[in-house]
């Protein structure tokens, strides 16, 4: 904890009150009807001797939280055993009603590539026991790590039953690529209904969050695995785009809605990031996997062009190809290439929201269809990037994407119009946990395989997550799926399985 936040504890006949000693409000425990911890903990952004713990507390969560207006002390504690016994770390850290009363513990001095156990407490009420793990130390030889990435669980189209199964992985972490929640409400038909109509203000985000984290099955994957987590749009709005809303809105009415949303963000996730209510938040970051990895986090939303041409799927007009069109901004693309020329792994990850690969839906001679909000649309962004990995040959380059609710394996080429042109990496998509994606275009797609070649795999009409597995000799991973989203008892299957092979781009 900082400085300002060291504790002077005295114990009053009234209870335990915790006074900061550069705040004239004291902190104290309040009279709790329900659990406060009815959002369950999670774990995050983990590091070789550190991990990020988190819970909100919520005793009437789709109340806006239920708590009152005041400072709360929650105690945590970290023990290398199940049953909290051996106690490596311990503490108190402030819950204000300014942050929705959640906390971010930042554990240090942590062994590196070890499981641990966490517990948070508030009075007599106790939290979850869950699990974490930290990284290999930077560089260690490593012979494996396994991970799982996924993205898009839109809670009215079905259950979390992927959840479910994914906490039953053997993982070190798991990989979420956004859109955790989605902020529009819809008609009566579907499965599971949202509290509320379009989530507009921090309270509304607020709602939004504890409703989805709510269910035991998301509640389960995040006790279970350290994750590693990205937003993409409907975190905030479908397909914004920096400061440009979809919805019907002036800049000023998106930027408190946007800034409302990301604070809801921070507020909901293990993120380690510096953080003060404000507009916006740096997401973009890296983590060393032992000498086997580095995984580069990208955000791809909050320092973008507006999407070329109008949004949608729609020919490309020549603004898609100007140079001035940026999908991850200046700052962002450079700390990107810093990052991949100055990295020592066998494998560099990219993960990422949407898909990188290009993907022409009309192949007719001299024709084209593209969709605008993916890396189609910002063309020399991508060529530059591409350009990047073949011209420093970066050591195994790979793009894990999630957003388009389908399954995708691609080759990614310096010319995608040429099959002839070099694969300088490979990108897997994963489905989506719940959110559908249009069955009128799964025969639009299929037909347009053959124009489009570096397409290794296409599937969507299923639902789940991709496990993979890294070693120094290849990357595989197994495309995991339920039988339905409509069933909790659903089972879960590996549909297909791919093969990066180290040295040898290209699936």
């Amino acid at each position: 904890m900082k400085r300002r936040h060291f504790l002077v504890t005295t114990l009053l006949s009234s209870g335990l009150i915790i006074i900061d000693q550069l705040s004239t409000q004291a902190a104290s425990i309040p009279d709790f009807s329900n659990s406060p911890f009815t959002l369950g903990v999670a774990s995050g952004d983990p590091q070789s001797d550190r991990v990020i713990i988190w819970t909100r507390l919520a005793p009437f969560p789709l109340e806006g939280g239920g708590m009152p207006n005041i400072r709360v002390p929650v105690q945590w504690k970290v023990a290398k055993d199940a049953k909290m016994s051996e106690i490596v770390g311990q503490g108190t850290v402030i819950a204000t009603p300014e942050l929705g009363h959640s906390v971010h513990v930042d554990v240090t001095q942590l062994e590196a590539n070890h499981v641990y156990w966490y517990q948070f407490q508030v009075g007599n009420y106790k939290s979850a026991i869950a699990r974490t793990k930290t990284l290999p130390n930077p560089n260690a030889s490593v012979d494996k790590v396994q991970f799982a990435f996924a993205s898009c669980q839109d809670w009215q189209n079905g259950y979390y039953v992927a959840h479910k199964h994914l906490a039953d992985e053997d993982l070190d972490f798991v990989v979420f690529l956004g859109d955790y929640i989605y902020e529009r409400s819809r008609d009566n038909n579907a499965v599971r209904q949202h509290q509320g109509e379009d989530c507009l203000t921090l309270e509304d985000y607020r709602n939004r969050y504890a409703q989805y984290k709510s269910d035991p099955n998301l509640q389960a994957s995040h006790h279970r695995f350290p994750w590693i987590m990205t937003w993409d749009d409907h975190e905030v709005d479908n397909n914004y785009a920096n400061l440009t809303a979809e919805d019907d809105q002036t800049i000023e009415q998106f930027k408190k809605r946007r800034k409302a949303a990301y604070q809801a963000y921070y507020e909901h996730t293990p993120i380690r990031v510096s953080f003060q209510p404000r507009e916006d938040i740096t997401l973009y970051r890296s983590f060393d996997l032992g000498n086997l990895g580095k995984l580069m986090v990208l955000d791809t939303r909050q320092y973008r062009s507006d999407q070329p041409c109008g949004d949608g799927a729609k020919p490309r007009c020549q603004e898609a190809m100007s140079e001035t069109m940026t999908l991850l901004g200046t700052a962002q693309e450079q700390w990107l290439q810093s990052q991949l020329s100055d990295s020592s792994a066998s494998w560099n990850i990219i993960a990422q929201q949407i898909m990188m690969a290009q993907y022409n839906l009309d192949p007719r001679p001299q024709q084209g269809l593209f969709n605008m909000d993916q890396w189609d649309g910002y063309v020399q962004s991508r060529r530059r990037l591409l350009n990047f990995l073949d011209d420093n040959k970066i050591s195994n380059p790979v793009v894990i994407t999630g957003d388009i609710h389908s399954s995708w394996v691609n080759n990614l080429k310096l010319d995608f119009d040429d099959p002839r042109s070099p694969t300088v990496a490979t990108e897997f998509v994963a489905t989506s946990i719940s959110s559908e994606f249009p069955q009128q275009y799964v025969a639009a797609v299929n037909l347009a395989r053959i124009a489009n070649p570096h397409v290794k795999f296409f599937e969507g009409t299923k639902h789940g997550y991709v496990r993979s597995t890294l070693t120094s000799e290849s990357l595989k991973s197994d495309y995991r799926v339920v039988s339905s989203i409509l069933d909790p008892d659903a089972s879960i299957e590996t549909l297909q399985s791919f093969v990066v092979k180290n040295g040898q781009p290209g699936v």
